[in-house]
């Protein structure tokens, strides 16, 4: 089965709603999220096959125009991003922690993707723009040479995007920053 998704984030709650229903409508695909974020923005992603989930998001861009801040389709999502999205990623051990930070939803689960497909390494979290401001951050350990590598890998698929805040790798990080993480 194809883990395909498409996102799209917008500056209007009323069009995200709208944009949602179009999703839908447009081909066979199934809502993963639709809900406001912080700061009074939306974020509506699918998921299905990669030619409805791309069908699917093109309609969307057009409906959202000018209220679109960021999209995304990811033709085949690595299956640990969804649990670290949701919370439920158990991490037994950490080694080096790595951070991503990014000023959209959309950039963040594309570098998130990116950096667990870059190398051996386990997400921690990926959190999407509820009390931040709007932004993302991904954290995930590992090897420090992994980890580097992830994070780099990461913040080369958003590069472009221009919506990269910060990338950090810390090699030895103390047990406690990570306590209600892990």
């Amino acid at each position: 089965m194809e883990r395909s998704i498409g996102l799209i984030e917008l500056t209007s709650i009323a069009r995200g709603y709208e944009v949602a229903d179009a999703l839908l409508k447009a081909a066979d695909v199934k809502i993963m999220f639709n809900r406001s974020i912080c700061p009074g923005k939306f974020m509506v992603m699918v998921a299905g096959k990669t030619e409805a989930v791309n069908s699917s998001i093109e309609v969307g861009l057009e409906i959202g125009a000018d209220t679109v801040v960021d999209d995304l389709l990811i033709p085949n999502v690595h299956p640990d991003v969804f649990p670290a999205i949701s919370g439920t990623r158990v991490v037994e051990n950490t080694g080096a922690l790595g951070i991503i930070e990014t000023f959209s939803v959309a950039s963040i689960i594309e570098a998130a993707d990116a950096a667990v497909k870059a190398a051996a390494v386990e997400l921690i979290e990926v959190h999407l723009a509820m009390a931040i401001g709007g932004k993302g951050y991904v954290t995930l350990t590992g090897d420090v040479a992994s980890v580097e590598t992830a994070v780099q890998a990461g913040a080369d698929a958003i590069k472009g995007k221009g919506l990269l805040v910060e990338k950090v790798v810390i090699p030895q990080p103390r047990h406690e920053i990570l306590e209600d993480k892990i």
